[in-house]
């Protein structure tokens, strides 16, 4: 009883300062404008969630997605939209890939759980963003959707409606973005899964 406390206790703790670092990464978001849309930034914030996803199950990944949001939304300026989209995306990716690494706790499990969360990721956004997010920025937001497509066309033509839009540019951006955090988690993961896992 007295360890399983301990461990929650260690939990809770990486959570939180995992929440915090996450929610710094949020800030150092980029655009990348000859490739995508400017307001679609890329930022690495998904990784202390799939550290602490790995390191203690799926659930405590989803919760540092919730802390670095909620932190992250009072310096954001979408009116929390984009903290919303963020959350959704990023619990698919975490949840997906811990539940998948806690059965299999090897390289090979790691490599298969991060591969089709990034790919679960990627195929949510399509949804995500066509009924709730985009929907939400014209609407409070004030971006006409006709905008918002013509941000895409201008890129490529051929993008000429929203559907269109997130499967030529959103979808494959979202699987990069999460195969990106799965790289970096699997370059420092076994070196810090010793201190996030020790008992005192």
């Amino acid at each position: 009883m007295k360890t399983n406390k301990k461990i929650n206790v260690r939990a809770l703790t990486v959570t939180a300062i995992m929440g915090a670092l996450g929610a710094v990464l949020m800030a150092l978001e980029f655009a990348i404008p000859s490739l995508i849309p400017s307001f679609i930034k890329l930022d690495f914030s998904e990784l202390p969630a799939l550290i602490t996803s790995f390191a203690y199950g799926p659930l405590w990944g989803i919760l540092v997605c919730l802390l670095k949001n909620v932190i992250h939304v009072f310096f954001g300026a979408t009116m929390g939209i984009g903290e919303i989209s963020n959350f959704i995306l990023g619990s698919v990716f975490v949840g997906i890939a811990g539940l998948i690494y806690k059965k299999h706790k090897d390289k090979k499990g790691a490599l298969i759980s991060c591969l089709i969360g990034s790919a679960a990721m990627a195929v949510i956004s399509v949804f995500t963003n066509y009924f709730i997010v985009y929907p939400l920025y014209s609407k409070v937001l004030g971006m006409p959707m006709e905008a918002i497509i013509g941000m895409y066309s201008a890129i490529l033509p051929s993008a000429d409606n929203l559907w269109k839009a997130l499967l030529i540019f959103n979808l494959p951006f979202t699987f990069v973005k999460g195969l990106i955090d799965s790289i970096f988690c699997f370059l420092i993961y076994k070196r810090i899964s010793p201190i996030l896992k020790k008992q005192s």
